[in-house]
């Protein structure tokens, strides 16, 4: 239960939020919008208490001067909408009807629809169209004192390098430190001592490992004379599987990664295999310019090595992650949606590109034409991210195994096939539908000469079958499930007269059968080939099909021949019959008129009931077999096309000139790229190509950048998503370039770069509130001092976690509960790191949304940072927190001396042994003297045993404080 008073408090801010809330009134609140509204004064707070803040909230992103004034509009001034946009006015005070502005909030035109993620609620949109009724009554001032609107017209390509993310990447042998230190020369700066050892570990190890470094590295690499000890700690860290799973979870938040979509709490069952490819990228260092062709086209890259095969196939899910309405039945529509949360998500993450913003019009701010959003859509258009049903579905895919494991698996589906096959025919039987023709045709009652497999000559092992009518004789038979392409048989009907003869082939059908069987018919001086489809029903009275008609000599060839030569199912022979034509005289034994049927048997409807039910025993066990082979999470390569038209302003079915498919043309070797694609493939993989050249000016400064944020607290360029015009410069351009350029220098790799700058002096500073760093440089962008950061939400339940001795660290596989089909109320009761905890979009783990986690449905390039009083309440209130408490309290208090609560330093029971080594586990470091004295005097003095329940609150305490949370 939590502590009383904190619920006290609690409670009082509640009431005290709710007693500020219920006074907050306006004249206009309660007021029915369907009342004219009289006065000018009336008019103005109308506008003021309904129609600014719903301007505010729902069209200012998008429609102001300070964004892209999409379609030309602005709406944060009076003068914006009287000038209207690229359509014409957008109001036209006085008469709502005739205003565009309530014809899009009203979604009265499919083609106009605002705002474009989701219609505006009726009391909103009634309150906009009284506004304008009431003759539009804006406050506001002009935005510019011509009266004119502001508008920027953007970097055009021609003029992209003028921009610093658009220039090529200047090498430098410059360390960071060098670049560092030169501007806080520049500034008059000196920079802090290095941080104490025991904060520097802590520090390191939360950055590397996002956990707590245990009692034992602290005594180790403090016990480590060596000037290379902190060197060896950090080498021995980037081993460790903890920073594999760490980068990763980073890496996580840039390609929106869940579990789940929004839509119905609908799962992807198979997500978790890209987060493991990510453990595993990381764990084994792997190239990061490779880990971008993995990820856009892993799945066009099969080599020889089944682990890389099924590695680069799996990264592919980084396509499939998104969070599409996939009840959408606009199909189209769906589609250009899926694509465009997938090239905004690609732009962001690697190249830190706001590609969406051109899929309307012209990027207003960066040198990204509309032409190349379309020539960069037409790659994924020509890629398939969905099957589409009524409700649309992501796509998975068996997984490549090795060649033993494929064979298995070809033979459960051939077999399995079979089955179903056999069982559809059991259950026409059973009905008495179709496949009930019990005939069994005597050859003695058929026209013609008619020759019986009995009577045929063979070659290869034949099977004989009666399973199938109808069939004429005695039987038929099949070849098999060997012997492909080797087995044939030969019908040579004895002495037939010269003639015209129709030659006519007999089967039973079966959809198990070959859809291209070859029968060669072999008359006077020449030869004919046919290929019979054996799955359809004999279109001759259900029995024979037509192989043409054929002249015949008695002393010539005359016999036809049917063969299992690259047969893609089995192969029935059953008879041949010779049909004379041109009034010929009839050869047959018996009359022409004879019936097709005349002689019949019953199908035993009970033998047909036990094979059923054999049978579907049997496919439930190879189904079951079946569904265990893995799968993957991915796109289809579809039916390449050569170029896709621009939709004109974003409307789908608005079609404007077509573009080839290409990229940006500002950037890096876009046009040798875009010449390599060609019409047998979607483009992806030159897509993939482009991106991850080095020459290609964004993507290695987009990545060095990333992970300068991730042990730095904030990137060098502060908006790690955004390179454009409208992001933040670099504060340090050139040491920007030194990354970026030492990244590709050594195989792009990521623990290299971790490892530069970890060692670097700017890295290991103390954290100093000096009064003239402050003054000069309030939010430390050049590094005089360590910054204090937060650990994420993350490593803050793994730290508790750690403390109470409960953290699972078992790595990779699915961690969703069995049975799981929807994420709602989802229940995160594993003990395992943060890092595995499925991500539910409608259901995160306790703490998450407190603490700021990570939006999964778009790119997240740094989390937001805020502290709010629920923070604190929940560290003391929140049941998962005080369970937490309570293990641990267990754990310390009955741990022995050479437990895993104990170090080398410490090995003692004693009160204040458990609270030195509490202190240890939590902050990284011994409490000082007034705290141990505090802490004791709490537990009851040195020498008396603490109760768990106290312990139990003095380690929420420490869970609670500011020391705990952060780092220094």
């Amino acid at each position: 239960m939590p502590n009383p008073w904190c619920a006290l408090i609690a409670c009082f801010i509640s009431v005290a939020w709710l007693a500020a809330g219920s006074g907050v009134s306006t004249a206009a609140e309660g007021q029915d919008e369907s009342l004219p509204i009289e006065t000018d004064a009336e008019k103005v707070q109308w506008f003021e208490t309904k129609i600014r803040p719903a301007l505010i909230e729902h069209c200012l992103e998008c429609h102001s001067t300070e964004t892209e004034a999409s379609g030309g509009l602005v709406l944060d001034s009076r003068d914006g909408w009287q000038s209207g946009g690229d359509l014409g006015p957008a109001i036209v005070p006085g008469d709502a009807a005739a205003s565009r502005l309530i014809e899009a909030i009203a979604y009265d035109d499919p083609a106009l629809e605002m705002p474009p993620d989701g219609k505006l609620d009726d009391v909103t949109i009634a309150a906009f169209r009284r506004w304008v009724q009431d003759g539009a009554v804006d406050p506001r001032q002009p935005s510019r004192s011509s009266g004119e609107p502001t508008r920027q017209t953007g970097l055009p390509v021609e003029r992209a390098h003028e921009h610093w993310a658009y220039r090529r990447i200047a090498p430098s042998d410059a360390s960071i430190d060098a670049w560092i230190d030169r501007d806080l020369a520049r500034h008059g700066l000196t920079a802090a001592p290095p941080a104490e050892p025991r904060a520097l570990v802590r520090r390191l190890t939360f950055d590397l490992h996002g956990l707590p470094p245990s009692p034992q590295t602290l005594d180790a690499f403090l016990a480590d004379p060596s000037p290379r000890a902190y060197e060896r700690l950090v080498d021995r860290l980037l081993a460790s599987p903890h920073f594999a799973e760490h980068f990763a979870r980073r890496w996580m938040d840039v390609v929106r990664y869940a579990e789940s979509i929004t839509l119905r709490g609908f799962i992807l069952p198979e997500a978790w295999r890209y987060r493991d490819y990510l453990i595993w990228s990381y764990a084994n260092d792997r190239p990061f310019d490779q880990m971008i062709r993995d990820q856009i086209a892993g799945d066009l890259l099969a080599c020889d090595d089944i682990t890389e095969t099924q590695q680069r196939a799996i990264a592919t899910g980084f396509l499939a992650l998104g969070n599409s309405n996939l009840e959408d039945q606009d199909k189209t529509k769906l589609e250009f949606d899926h694509i465009d949360e997938q090239l905004e998500t690609i732009g962001r993450a690697f190249l830190a590109q706001t590609i969406g913003c051109a899929r309307c019009h012209d990027h207003k701010f960066d040198p990204i034409p509309t032409r190349d959003y379309y020539a960069l859509a037409g790659i994924m258009r020509s890629t398939t991210p969905l099957k589409h049903a009524n409700l649309s579905k992501w796509i998975e895919k068996p997984l490549p195994l090795d060649p033993a494991d494929e064979a298995h698996y070809r033979s459960l589906q051939t077999r399995a096939d079979a089955v179903a096959a056999e069982l559809k025919t059991l259950q026409s039987l059973e009905k008495g539908g179709p496949g009930n023709d019990k005939r069994v045709v005597s050859v003695d009652t058929l026209a013609g000469v008619v020759v019986d497999d009995a009577d045929a000559s063979d070659v290869g092992t034949w099977t004989e079958s009666t399973f199938v009518k109808p069939y004429v004789g005695a039987g038929y038979r099949h070849d098999g499930t060997t012997g492909q392409g080797s087995k044939s048989v030969t019908f040579d009907p004895v002495d037939l007269p010269t003639g015209r003869y129709e030659v006519r082939l007999s089967y039973t059908s079966h959809d198990n059968r070959a859809t291209n069987v070859v029968v060669k018919v072999f008359s006077a001086n020449e030869s004919t080939t046919v290929r019979v489809n054996q799955r359809r029903r004999p279109p001759i009275d259900g029995l024979w099909i037509s192989l043409g008609v054929f002249p015949f000599e008695k002393e010539g060839q005359s016999f036809v021949i049917v063969s299992n030569e690259n047969a893609d199912g089995c192969v029935i022979v059953d008879a041949v019959q010779f049909l004379p034509v041109d009034g010929q005289p009839s050869v047959a034994k018996g009359s022409a008129d004879a019936p097709a049927g005349a002689t019949t048997d019953d199908v035993d409807l009970e033998a047909v009931a036990a094979r059923r039910k054999t049978l579907s025993a049997e496919l439930k066990r190879l189904q079951s077999e079946l569904n265990r082979r893995p799968k993957y999470l991915t796109v289809s390569e579809s039916e390449p096309r050569e170029e896709i038209a621009v939709r004109v302003r974003g409307n789908v079915h608005q079609l404007g000139d077509t573009v080839r498919r290409g990229f940006l043309s500002a950037v890096g070797p876009a046009q040798r790229y875009a010449d390599r694609i060609g019409s047998r493939g979607s483009g992806r993989v030159e897509l993939a190509e482009w991106i991850a050249d080095p020459s290609n000016p964004l993507t290695a400064r987009v990545y060095a950048n990333r992970v300068w944020s991730w042990l730095m607290g904030e990137g060098l360029v502060a908006t790690e998503n955004n390179f454009g015009t409208t992001g933040e410069p670099p504060s340090h351009p050139e040491l920007l370039d030194a990354l970026a350029a030492e990244l590709i220098d050594h195989d792009w790799s990521t623990k290299s770069l971790v490892r530069t700058i970890v060692c670097s002096e700017a890295y290991r500073r103390a954290v100093t509130d000096d009064a003239r760093r402050i003054a000069v440089d309030p939010n430390n962008r050049l590094y005089a001092s360590g910054s204090v950061k937060r650990i994420p939400v993350e490593a803050l339940r793994d730290a508790m976690l750690c403390v109470s001795g409960e953290i699972e660290h078992r790595t990779g596989g699915s961690t969703i509960r069995p049975g799981t089909s929807s994420d709602y109320n989802y229940k995160h009761d594993s003990k395992r790191r943060s890092l595995y905890l499925p991500v539910f979009r409608n259901s995160l783990p306790p703490l998450f949304g407190l603490f700021d986690f990570a939006d999964s449905s778009v790119s997240v390039g740094q989390r937001g940072q805020s502290t709010v009083a629920p923070q604190s309440l929940a560290m003391m209130n929140h049941t998962w927190i005080i369970d937490r408490a309570r293990q641990a309290g267990k754990r310390w208090l009955h741990a022995s001396a050479d437990g895993p609560a104990a170090s080398s330093s410490a090995k003692s029971s004693s009160t204040k042994s458990i609270v030195e080594q509490l202190y240890l586990a939590c902050y990284g470091r011994r409490p000082d003297a007034d705290e141990m004295q505090l802490c004791l005097e709490y537990l009851g003095g040195e020498d008396a045993a603490p109760s768990e329940d106290r312990l139990a609150d003095l380690i929420q305490s420490l869970f609670a404080s500011i020391d705990f949370r952060y780092l220094e």
